[in-house]
């Protein structure tokens, strides 16, 4: 989902409160251990995010749940410092917001229990979505990831050779990431939300 941005080699790494002073105002720009990447999405990167948050907002608005969906909120995981994702599309269930000591007044996420489902549209720098947001959205709890891997960027251990488009669908069991890879006219079985009608060629080809 992300491209590092260019810098001279020795770099300085940021905290999470430097990157909020310098790029927090932003929702091209997110912070991974300190390097800050530009997200820089092109046209169907925004067409399949999109797609996404259209249909779970139906969904929601279908269930009458307590949800909303945002694009890109700042989410900063509590037990790292030099950390903030901008998730694609992420539902957060409003109910728990008032445990949330930064939104009142910067709009920021900090706690797992928020979030029911985050989505990552992959872009060339597909490492982050597959391991890094992998490891930690699994560790903060979130039940529900999906990787939106339109161009089949990613590497082999992830969707398999020959390398295709692939949509993977991470359901969290016992702390852990169970992963579904689905392509073509597959349906998608969604926990989360549970009368999706949706296969992996209606969200990859948007």
């Amino acid at each position: 989902m992300t491209f590092a941005i260019d810098r001279p080699t020795q770099q300085t790494l940021l905290s999470f409160d430097q990157f909020l002073a310098q790029y927090g105002g932003d929702k091209r720009y997110e912070l991974i251990d300190g390097e800050v990447f530009d997200l820089e999405p092109t046209g169907p990167h925004e067409e399949v995010a999109g797609l996404i948050t259209q249909k779970v907002c139906f969904q929601i608005e279908l269930a009458q749940k307590p949800w909303t969906v945002l694009q890109r909120p700042l989410f900063r995981p509590p037990h790292i410092d030099v950390t903030a994702f901008r998730p694609d599309v992420a539902v957060i269930d409003r109910t728990e917001l008032v445990h949330e000591t930064l939104w009142p007044e910067q709009s920021i996420l900090t706690r797992g229990s928020s979030i029911k489902f985050i989505a990552e549209v992959v872009s060339s720098n597909w490492q982050n979505d597959y391991s890094r947001k992998m490891e930690d959205y699994a560790a903060l709890g979130i039940p529900e990831y999906w990787i939106a891997d339109y161009k089949g960027l990613g590497g082999i251990k992830h969707i398999g050779h020959p390398k295709q488009p692939t949509l993977s669908i991470c359901l969290l069991v016992e702390g852990e990431y169970e992963i579904q890879l689905l392509r073509g006219e597959e349906a998608i079985v969604s926990p989360t939300f549970p009368e999706l009608k949706l296969t992996a060629a209606q969200v990859l080809g948007a």
